[in-house]
């Protein structure tokens, strides 16, 4: 096991993801420490086991939540949690298997240089990838291109990436929303918005079918409902910030003169 890490963890929300769990926790394992995976309500018995798993190893440390609130509230909860023992950067990985782990050290390494930056995964589809999940989030991302006037985030739902802590609790905190599907997109635009710079690299996905441990909670009518929202909702916050940053930009020149 690599040694634990002072600055640095991997956070992984897991709801009812199956036995598949248990490999991508041993990955992430495998690549670093400490790894924290935060238990949002699971019903399937993997708390039970990753308890289990926790107990013989020291980097990994398991919260359980009672009930599911949402993919967003579970890394909220890591979040504080890591803060209050010293943490300064999570890289938040799926439990289902999707995201490479063996690039653990590469965004890691990448972080700990560029501390004041967000790690984001940019995802290299294999032929085994759904076409509506990848025809879904191009109109993702051409909305989030729209909402940070560029292509500054190379994909907005790809959910590897590490975050600054610190600057995310305090976007966080005030708000109700990005607690569930929405959680990573908003994340990503509303750190950009802060002043966080985004730093792409490219990392393959996998899909595993439901034969080999695969498992989606992602409601298509709900979330894509909810996921409609947030882009409206974030369209409407950069029409608002517009007039507020050209109005910055002239009392600076009135100043000067």
């Amino acid at each position: 096991m690599p040694s634990l890490s002072a600055t640095h963890l991997v956070l992984i929300p897991s709801y009812n993801p199956g036995p598949k769990v248990y490999e991508t926790v041993a990955e992430a394992l495998r690549h670093w420490a400490p790894v924290w995976v935060v238990v949002d309500g699971s019903t399937d018995g993997t708390a039970e086991g990753l308890a289990d798993m926790a107990r013989r190893n020291a980097g990994l440390v398991v919260i359980t939540e009672t009930r599911n609130r949402g993919k967003g509230a579970a890394v909220l909860l890591g979040l504080e949690r890591a803060q209050a023992y010293g943490y300064t950067h999570v890289l938040c990985m799926d439990s289902d298997g999707q995201h490479p782990a063996g690039l653990i050290p590469t965004f890691m390494e990448t972080s700990q240089s560029n501390p004041d930056a967000m790690i984001l995964g940019l995802p290299v589809f294999a032929s085994d990838a759904p076409r509506v999940r990848v025809y879904g989030r191009r109109l993702s991302n051409a909305c989030v291109n729209l909402e940070t006037c560029g292509r500054h985030i190379g994909d907005s739902l790809f959910g590897f990436r590490i975050y600054p802590i610190e600057p995310l609790l305090r976007i966080m905190a005030p708000r109700r929303t990005m607690r569930r599907f929405d959680f990573d997109p908003e994340a990503a635009v509303r750190l950009f918005w802060a002043g966080v710079r985004a730093l792409n690299i490219e990392a393959p996905v996998r899909y595993p079918d439901k034969a080999h441990g695969g498992v989606s909670h992602f409601h298509y009518v709900r979330d894509n409902i909810l996921l409609t929202s947030m882009h409206i909702r974030l369209l409407l916050g950069l029409l608002y910030r517009i007039p507020r940053r050209l109005g910055r930009r002239s009392g600076s020149r009135s100043c000067r003169r």
